[in-house]
């Protein structure tokens, strides 16, 4: 008991109080302490709120219209962004290959390359990263602003799960939605490399198709669109909680969030190495 008192009371003790040899060891691990303890209880807390999200499910009358509404917000309107950026990444990938080449390799390789660069990378990355400052920011600045205007307690008052009202038709419509876009963005992607090819460089239509063609295995598809669903639920799952939690005040929004775009993209690269590492040996016939 004596020991611990005392370690209790060094805990609490200001740092400037220590030997000036010592303080700065003391200060590290203060800090450290600090930040494991956030990091723990940041986890912690996301975890719990699976448990209401789980529960939020149970309420289909309570989720299900609100459903097409989402998917509209998240997926529809986020189209024409969509083809934007894979529009230029699928040209500039592209002209980059073409002009890297040695004198004397088949130009169907720029298509083989666009088609696997796209597909298997850029196409559901790009959209994940770009849908998580887009839609992601939206969901967290919502949701926080309806926190701290006490709307999600008027909504408990009024006998509605919020997590079912609120987190669970988002999450729907990001799990469905991302593979949509990831589609378009790899359609668009590929064309947008082969006009560049074709019309900017020596490479011809046909080579370019040929290049497309060569060892194409439908799996490749599927690999691009279980990204995709991974980072619509990572996206939908992270903003929606950071939103849920966001502290009271207009600078609480703010900072709810930025920190979840900046969490979401991290997770999505995270996620998709995960991905490769797991899926990407079958990919190899």
């Amino acid at each position: 008991m004596a020991g611990a008192h005392v370690t209790e009371r060094l805990a609490h003790r200001n740092t400037e109080s220590f030997p000036i040899f010592t303080r700065g060891s003391i200060k590290f691990f203060r800090r450290m302490s600090r930040f494991s303890l956030g990091f723990f209880a940041g986890v912690g807390q996301r975890v719990l709120f699976l448990r209401e999200l789980r529960r939020g499910f149970g309420e289909p009358k309570t989720y299900l219209p609100l459903v097409m509404g989402q998917m509209r917000a998240i997926g529809v309107d986020s189209v024409p962004l969509t083809i934007m950026v894979a529009s230029f990444i699928g040209g500039v990938i592209s002209l980059q290959i073409r002009y890297q080449l040695f004198p004397g390799i088949q130009l169907s390789i720029v298509g083989l390359s666009v088609r696997q660069i796209v597909i298997l990378e850029t196409g559901p990355l790009l959209t994940g990263l770009v849908l998580a400052g887009r839609v992601g920011a939206k969901m967290t600045a919502e949701i926080g602003t309806m926190r701290v205007t006490e709307q999600i307690d008027a909504l408990e008052t009024l006998a509605y799960d919020p997590v079912a009202y609120l987190v669970v038709p988002r999450l729907i419509a990001a799990v469905l939605m991302l593979p949509i876009l990831a589609i378009i963005a790899n359609l668009f992607g590929v064309t947008s490399g082969m006009a560049a090819a074709v019309f900017l460089t020596d490479v011809q239509m046909s080579q370019f198709l040929e290049g497309v063609r060569l060892g194409f295995d439908q799996f490749q598809v599927t690999y691009s669109l279980i990204k995709a669903t991974l980072f619509g639920a990572a996206i939908a799952y992270l903003c929606c909680f950071e939103g849920y939690t966001a502290a009271a005040g207009a600078e609480g929004v703010g900072k709810s969030t930025a920190k979840a775009v900046v969490i979401s993209s991290i997770w999505i690269l995270v996620l998709d190495a995960l991905t490769a590492i797991l899926l990407a040996p079958y990919l190899q016939g």
